[in-house]
């Protein structure tokens, strides 16, 4: 995937922003905003002071264009995080060109446009091909590039069955050849649904932004009711106050840093997580992942590497290990699934004994099926046939006292110890004879140990959830690290875990990949899909890791805490900063009440900033206005500083970070501004 320029203000992205800041001006776009509706109301009717601003002209002109600016900044914070959501989405645009899909109808294969294809339509894909559209593979196994969604080169298996069939439009077929079953209708697959995310054109506000909307809305209203009646005060006072200057302590007092960054801080939070692999289709989900407090996660695929491995051999009593590698690599020949091919692998490396044809009528393969539990090979050459079998233990301790021998108790207790530290114990016999044990072992994924490690450092608890009898369950998951596991879980008893941690008040977050899994990831407050997964799983959660790495969540989580961090801490800067400019702009106001000579009066004492004259205090006041909102826009896109804390303590950083320095920074920025608006004599 080709990545967006790392820079905020790159110049591929900066150009688009300010056309775009100029195309928000429509009324239609600012009504969404409360506080710069109402800023750019101001800025018009300033605008339409001009004309009868008399020996104030100058002033009235720099104070409109100051007000202008300020809407047009506010407007280019989030157009430049639209931007960088747009710049990725043109990249992803790229990858999606018009494709020739191969449909197979009636048994015969015909040509047809991609964008003609249909939900349930079956199509063939071969080596070079470019899968036309998100579906099922039904048939074959293939190796497929996937770059164009996950960003990276190395390619990735496809089969049918299981949970690693799903595949997505605009991926290319590197080998083989597979029948896909389509399963989405045009417009609505996986690429067109990152493109509209990314964009930023479906992204619904979350109810904390909702409700910070309606407290900006609420502080705007009441600043302007406040606004209105000064207005008679003052002239009852003896001060007459002009619109301009209302108009300007109004924008100065509202929450207009941080209604203006708002909308800039929910994008780049999605934008943020798309720069992590992970596709959320819901703002919602991102914002409740800063909050989780409990992560369940499928074993299969997502804590593990999703398949068992022979990892060793464990011969019986007088038995070769070499003679129980051959017997197993034989009863595992005609086996397909990755079990099977690896106990061959493990045979060839280990030992180097290669896979050997084998041609019928000497040799016949016994297929594994459920009822049996085994698999194997009888060869009918020679003077005493031989016949080899591999599988459970129950189902070759039965196998053996049918073939008249005894069950090797040292043999079934190797199986036992094996089950009993995580592995898969296969018993392999050759007639009435136990020849020992094949060790297959669930991979546990490296480095994940640390990142649980992580997660419960920031007060999050683990949970793995496995179809695996409690004592493999409890191996793998000390081996992991997670907190605790649910053994033997079906799709229901996943759901009911999940609703009843969200019945004590907790919020739940599900990784997983399978059909299984589908369930229990619309259930969870924060769903994670892996991409490699199903279908039914990529459409029931709210959110998809690309890399297919359950532990992305930590990385989730700091990205919906930050996001929830940077709103509170600008919240807190934005309120703060009218302390200052009460000083700055109120005494301003009401100068002319005293203004006779050498008089002075109550309201005198708030000009501790000592600034050159009234009009030179409200100009410097709506400049910094203005100035602050450009300044603050890298922060509201890369978001402060994610340290892992509790609430309190977050609560104590922003209140003096942000509390004390949005009361500073106006006294210190108004100051130096009405010090050059002096020297420049620009009113």
């Amino acid at each position: 995937m080709t990545r967006k320029p790392d820079s905020l203000f790159a110049s591929e992205l900066l150009r688009p922003a300010v056309a775009a800041s100029f195309r928000k001006l429509h009324p239609r776009t600012l009504a969404k905003n409360p506080v710069v509706f109402v800023t750019a109301l101001g800025a018009l009717a300033t605008t339409a002071c001009i004309p009868t601003a008399g020996a104030e002209l100058g002033f009235v002109i720099q104070l409109s264009l100051w007000l202008w600016f300020t809407v047009l900044f506010a407007n280019f914070a989030e157009a430049m995080a639209e931007g960088r959501g747009r710049a990725q989405a043109d990249a992803l645009r790229r990858q999606r060109s018009e494709t020739a899909a191969r449909l197979l109808r009636d048994g015969r294969e015909e040509r047809i446009a991609a964008s003609d294809l249909k939900k349930g339509d079956i199509v063939v894909c071969e080596t070079g091909d470019t899968i036309p559209a998100d579906g099922d593979v039904i048939e074959g196994i293939a190796s497929v590039d996937e770059s164009a969604i996950t960003g990276e080169s190395a390619p990735v298996i496809r089969e049918s069955g299981g949970d690693r069939s799903a595949v997505s439009g605009g991926t290319r077929v590197l080998s083989d050849r597979i029948v896909v079953c389509i399963t989405m209708e045009k417009g609505h697959g996986f690429l067109d649904r990152m493109i509209a995310m990314v964009e930023g054109a479906r992204r619904q506000k979350t109810p904390n932004e909702v409700a910070l909307t309606v407290l900006l809305a609420a502080l705007t209203l009441i600043f302007l009711l406040v606004c209105v009646t000064l207005r008679p005060f003052g002239t009852f006072a003896g001060a007459e106050l002009s619109a301009p200057v209302l108009i300007a302590l109004l924008v100065c007092l509202i929450p207009t840093t941080i209604g203006a960054l708002v909308s800039a801080i929910g994008i780049s939070g999605i934008d943020r997580l798309i720069r992590r692999n992970v596709m959320a289709t819901s703002g919602r989900a991102v914002e409740a992942a800063g909050d989780v407090d409990v992560l369940l996660l499928d074993k299969t695929g997502t804590i593990t590497l999703g398949n068992r491995i022979a990892t060793d051999l464990v011969p019986a009593h007088g038995v070769p290990v070499e003679q129980l590698a051959d017997a197993a690599q034989l009863a595992s020949l005609a086996d397909q699934t990755p079990e099977g091919r690896s106990i061959v692998v493990l045979a060839k490396n280990r030992f180097g004994i290669r896979a050997r044809e084998l041609a019928a009528p000497h040799a016949t393969f016994v297929p594994f099926s459920a009822s049996t539990r085994m698999s194997g090979v009888d060869f009918a050459d020679g003077s005493r046939p031989r016949r080899i079998r591999k599988g459970a233990a129950e189902a070759i301790t039965t196998f053996v006292s049918r073939e008249g021998g005894v069950p090797d108790r040292a043999v079934l207790a190797s199986a036992e110890a094996i089950a009993r530290a995580g592995g898969t114990p296969l018993v392999v016999a050759e007639g009435a004879r136990m020849l020992g044990v094949v060790q297959l072992k669930d991979v546990v994924k490296g480095g994940i140990q640390q990142r649980f490690a992580h997660l419960r450092a920031v007060g999050i608890q683990t949970v793995m959830i496995t179809g695996d009898n409690p004592l493999t369950a409890a191996a793998i998951a000390a081996e992991a690290g997670v907190d605790s596991f649910l053994a033997e879980a079906t799709p229901e008893m996943k759901l009911q875990r999940i609703c009843d941690e969200q019945a004590r008040g907790r919020l739940v977050a599900m990784t997983g990949d399978g059909t299984n899994d589908a369930p229990a990831l619309a259930q969870a407050d924060v769903g994670v899909a892996m991409n490699t997964g199903t279908q039914a799983a990529r459409e029931a959660g709210n959110m998809v890791d690309l890399d297919s790495n359950p532990t992305k969540l930590l990385d989730i989580v700091e990205i919906g805490k930050q996001l929830i961090m940077t709103r509170g801490a600008l919240t807190t800067f934005s309120l703060a900063n009218d302390v200052a400019k009460y000083f700055a702009i109120i005494p301003a106001m009401f100068a002319g009440i005293y203004a006779t000579a050498g008089a002075s009066g109550p309201l005198s004492a708030l000009d501790v900033m000592g600034l050159g004259s009234p009009q030179s205090a409200i100009l410097s006041a709506v400049i910094f206005n203005a100035l602050i909102i450009v300044a603050l826009i890298p922060l509201a896109l890369r978001g402060v500083a994610y340290r892992p804390a509790s609430a309190a303590v977050i609560l104590r950083r922003n209140l003096l970070i942000y509390g004390i320095g949005g009361v500073v920074a106006p006294f210190l920025g108004i100051k130096l501004l009405d010090v050059i608006v002096d020297a420049l004599h620009l009113v």
